[in-house]
């Protein structure tokens, strides 16, 4: 089983129904751990090694966040800054995340038709994500297209619950299958993979 590291980052968690579901759905699953950085480190004061240590002992780790301005909330991008150190994560000695799994999961206000050439974001949304994909590649680690939850303003409870379904269907895929095919690359978002996915 693959062990798979969320490193959530919301910094008001309390206010996001959609990610209370999504979390709701993920945090007893044995192959997950579940990281509230904004819980951990309110003060931005981020435990270096600790989460080094972490990294190295999951194989697929998430980055959860809504998508503020295109990009993602300033802990996380501390996180990032502090934690993926030269000589560690890249540079001449930095294989440490070498073979690795990523991706992110993101909440968007806007729908998915939004983040097109022809939609007010002018961009599909993993083009937004640049440089997460560029950030994984200098670290040597394998970017997955991301999983999105859009138009979070109008959904219903319906919606939500089928999120948080489609959400844990995917992580135990990712936890139990041997291995991850070469062709998930080419989904816009990892939701589109989700329907070909085999019942357990």
């Amino acid at each position: 089983m693959r062990k798979i590291l969320i490193l959530f980052a919301h910094p008001r968690f309390e206010h996001s129904v959609v990610n209370q579901a999504l979390v709701k759905a993920v945090q007893n699953n044995p192959a997950v751990t579940f990281r509230d950085l904004y819980e951990l480190y309110p003060g931005f004061d981020i435990d270096i090694k600790q989460e080094q240590e972490l990294l190295l002992s999951h194989d697929v780790i998430i980055w959860q966040h809504p998508f503020y301005w295109y990009s993602c909330p300033p802990l996380l991008k501390q996180w990032i800054d502090l934690v993926l150190e030269f000589n560690w994560a890249y540079g001449p000695g930095g294989d440490a995340l070498s073979g690795k799994t990523i991706f992110s999961v993101l909440t968007t206000g806007g729908a998915r038709e939004a983040y097109s050439s022809e939609g007010r974001n002018r961009f599909l949304l993993k083009q937004l994500l640049s440089p997460f994909i560029q950030t994984a590649s200098l670290c040597k680690m394998r970017y997955l297209p991301p999983f999105a939850v859009q138009g979070t303003h109008r959904l219903g409870a319906n919606d939500l619950e089928n999120y948080a379904k489609d959400y844990s269907k995917l992580l135990n895929y990712l936890a139990l299958t041997e291995k991850i095919p070469e062709n998930i690359e080419s989904y816009e978002l990892l939701n589109d993979l989700i329907p070909t996915i085999k019942p357990d």
